[in-house]
């Protein structure tokens, strides 16, 4: 006996159209919504077969109204048997990289309009379908011309959180600071541009400001410079030492006393760690910046142990971090620490490209 389901005829007539169309329909009318979702078949498709055609053309002067938008289909806010998978707790969800100019506050009581990119995630209950991702940006561009910096995070964050109904949530505004610096002797002067971003968590009820900073600097192998000086002195033989760009990604944890600035967490690293790379060089100040080097040799284990020291001091800053990299001209490999102080940054596993995201890309 052949069990197989016959197979349809090349060409169905109408007939047969009909009678397929009025088995479908029943199945529809008891099917859950899931089951008919799954095959595309929305309530529209109830319709009758003599419905008519759609049109092809964009109906430019259509303008939905109260009750029209009241009837289109909110997947995102279905019930659980919508589900896919698991129906676990999800920590983060919602957007990445969406950017806009954001106002920030200088130390020197200016202003400046940069561009901003945006994360911003909720977290979602186990029984919850999803989010309406569009309220997040829209949170944004309620706030942004009114507010600065931590300000817009504050403000967005309570809208969002009060619009999907989430018990957590995560803002992070990321952007490229400028600011001007002095080179070494000449008297000139260029922009230097800090990569920057702004962190705002609300956990448990629990609120915390975070400052993240990348700052890049010059590093001379101490070894390096020691070896050179014995090929000197012992055998008159010319050797120079090795050093490389090196980035230190600084993050912070903001205490609620007085502002820290952009530009106080950078003076910070600069009195750290005192051999910034250089915007505007003559010949003169690349002299300079060799000395200055041989004066600083620093092993990457140095540099974070000196930043370290230097946020110690800070006493509006609470818990922190420092990676550092020495991307090194001497090895096809990169030297790399990381120190953290507190509970807020320790985490036993990494991100396996932790190490790689810290490039300056100029």
């Amino acid at each position: 006996m052949d069990s197989r389901a016959p197979e349809p005829p090349a060409q169905p007539d109408k007939a047969q159209a009909e009678a397929a169309l009025a088995i479908l329909r029943a199945w529809m009318a008891h099917a859950p919504e899931s089951e008919r979702l799954a095959f595309g078949l929305g309530a529209a498709n109830l319709a009758g077969h003599n419905a008519p055609a759609l049109s092809r053309d964009y109906p430019e002067d259509f303008t939905p109204d109260a009750a029209y938008k009241a009837s289109m289909p909110d997947l995102q806010n279905g019930p659980a048997s919508l589900i896919v998978g698991a129906k676990a707790t999800i920590q983060h969800v919602g957007i990445s990289n969406f950017r806009l100019p954001i106002r920030y506050l200088t130390r020197a009581g200016g202003e400046i309009t940069l561009e901003t990119s945006v994360t911003g995630t909720v977290s979602l209950e186990a029984g919850k379908k999803g989010i309406n991702m569009s309220r997040i940006m829209r949170s944004f561009y309620a706030h942004a011309d009114r507010q600065f910096s931590f300000g817009v995070a504050e403000a967005a964050l309570e809208d969002y959180k009060r619009d999907l109904d989430s018990f957590d949530a995560r803002i992070q505004l990321k952007l490229s600071w400028p600011q001007k610096v002095q080179s070494l002797r000449s008297g000139l002067s260029g922009w230097q541009y800090y990569d920057l971003a702004l962190e705002l968590l609300d956990q448990g009820g629990l609120r915390r400001r975070l400052l993240h900073l990348d700052y890049v600097y010059s590093s001379t192998c101490p070894c390096s410079l020691e070896l050179s000086e014995h090929a000197r002195q012992l055998r008159g033989q010319l050797a120079t030492p090795h050093s490389q760009r090196s980035v230190a990604r600084i993050s912070v944890e903001l205490r609620d006393t007085e502002r820290l600035w952009f530009e106080d967490l950078i003076d910070l690293a600069r009195r750290a760690v005192v051999t910034e790379t250089q915007v505007m060089v003559k010949r003169e100040d690349e002299q300079a910046f060799a000395e200055l080097n041989a004066a600083n040799p620093i092993f990457v284990e140095d540099a974070a142990r000196s930043f370290c020291e230097a946020l110690r001091e800070e006493p509006r800053i609470g818990d922190f971090r420092v990676i550092a990299s020495h991307q090194e001209s001497l090895h096809s490999h990169d030297a790399v620490s990381l120190l953290t102080e507190g509970p807020l940054f320790a985490a036993q596993s990494l991100d396996p490209t932790l190490f790689v995201s810290l490039i300056h890309r100029g």
